[in-house]
């Protein structure tokens, strides 16, 4: 072990971030866990089917599992590592990017130099991340509405983008809410929305006989990269990981077993698998990107699903914007006199959230566009960095055969392969939707 080793351990042996850790309005394990469920539970629950339609059903079950095996291995390892900075740093808390440049700067000497670009680079992709989420969400809720207005009120036609601005006030309004304790309220109504909803698609989903005979054990392997992606997306919630962890009462609580990772999770996969599963034995391969789309519009409890979603996914949207407009807080604090703050915020988070709804109205491609940020923005996110982060703050400590290394490489390697191919394909189908519409 090296001298620097040696110091490193020293420091985290001395040190407890919890004891020094003091949060204005913590949250409670139960709020922390309906937090977490839903960053990830969403829109990404509802286009199960669809994947579980390119996957192929036996493919489908394995793959959701492996990969909420990995989602939920790699919010593990970033927390651990974002722990052990903490200790290194002698600070009660960092966040995501903080905590990458951290890494480095504990890391190989080698690696030191390149500290501020992976802060940077971390931010830049959380950024990315959640205003690509945003975007999906401005879309889903304003197609939703769309649905309705459409059926029950014939004489008001409006394309999706007038809904997207129709919107744009009310959303304005919630992201004004500025502590995590106050958003799990909101979390809280957005999951029992989304269990009605999930009740309801499975209500008409065992409503009529079901036919397996034509559903595939394993779809076409051209379309595996979708599924991944949208799986991906389903399942990942990690930009928000760090700030609810940060501002739980009992921090302890969010790792081990049970914990508020594992309960998250595992619920996370159950409503995923079942869904996605019996959504396609359902509705085979003429399923839309949201299963609710799918629903009859004659009934009511399909126009409650329709509404419930919408509810569901607007009671979300704070919580995502939260992480974008936290970068933007700790980059421009320091520049803003106090007597200007309050102010300074409010209209920041109105710019924000129109940028984001001005994005989902130039690029209305629900699937598409889960699609991409599923493969590229949250495969490096919540995949390739994390791996990255623990492998760089481990270096002289990677297990018997660095069996550390190797691990997290295969992590790697599974974040780019999915990233490259979803990518390919998704941008594949716009070409070709994009194609169809001028003809």
């Amino acid at each position: 072990m090296t001298n620097d080793s040696k110091m490193d351990t020293e420091k985290r042996d001395d040190y407890d971030p919890f004891e020094n850790r003091k949060v204005d309005k913590p949250s409670s394990d139960v709020r922390s866990t309906a937090n977490l469920i839903k960053a990830s539970l969403g829109s990404g629950l509802l286009a199960g089917p669809l994947a579980f339609a390119n996957a192929g059903w036996g493919v489908g079950i394995v793959g959701t599992i492996i990969i909420g095996i990995i989602c939920g291995h790699c919010v593990h390892i970033l927390v651990k590592t974002s722990r052990g900075c903490c200790k290194l740093e002698r600070k009660p808390l960092l966040g995501y990017a903080d905590t990458a440049k951290s890494a480095f700067t504990h890391g190989p000497k080698a690696l030191r130099p390149y500290a501020n670009v992976a802060r940077i680079f971390s931010e830049f992709a959380l950024v990315s991340t959640y205003v690509g989420v945003c975007c999906i969400y401005s879309v889903l809720i304003s197609d939703s509405i769309k649905q309705l207005i459409d059926r029950y009120v014939p004489s008001v036609i409006l394309p999706v983008e007038y809904y997207c601005l129709i919107i744009l006030g009310p959303i304005c309004v919630l992201c004004q809410v500025r502590y995590l304790k106050w958003l799990a309220i909101f979390s809280f109504l957005a999951n029992i929305f989304l269990v009605l909803t999930y009740i309801i698609c499975l209500y008409y989903i065992f409503g009529d006989e079901i036919t397996l005979a034509d559903k595939r054990i394993a779809g076409d392997p051209a379309r595996f990269p979708a599924f991944v992606s949208t799986v991906i997306f389903a399942m990942e919630g990690i930009g928000v990981v760090m700030p609810v962890e940060n501002a739980m009462k009992k921090p302890q609580h969010f790792l081990g077993c049970p914990s508020v990772l594992v309960v998250a999770m595992s619920a996370i996969v159950f409503f995923y698998t079942t869904l996605g599963l019996f959504g396609y034995f359902r509705y085979g391969d003429v399923l839309r990107g949201s299963i609710t789309l799918n629903l009859p519009l004659d009934d009511w409890p399909a126009i409650c699903a329709k509404a419930f979603i919408a509810l569901s996914i607007f009671f979300t949207y704070p919580l995502q914007f939260y992480v974008v407009f936290d970068i933007f807080k700790n980059h421009t604090d320091q520049y803003i006199k106090d007597n200007y703050r309050n102010t300074v915020e409010i209209v920041a988070r109105i710019v924000g959230v129109a940028f984001c709804v001005g994005i989902g109205i130039a690029l209305p491609l629900l699937e598409q566009i889960i699609n991409i940020v599923g493969a590229c923005f949250y495969s490096i996110l919540g995949l390739i960095i994390p791996a990255t982060l623990e492998t760089v703050f481990r270096w002289e400590d990677l297990g018997g055969l660095k069996w550390v290394l190797w691990k997290n490489l295969i992590i790697i390697l599974f974040g780019l392969g999915s990233l490259i191919s979803g990518c390919t394909v998704t941008i594949l189908d716009i070409i070709e939707i994009l194609n169809s519409k001028t003809e």
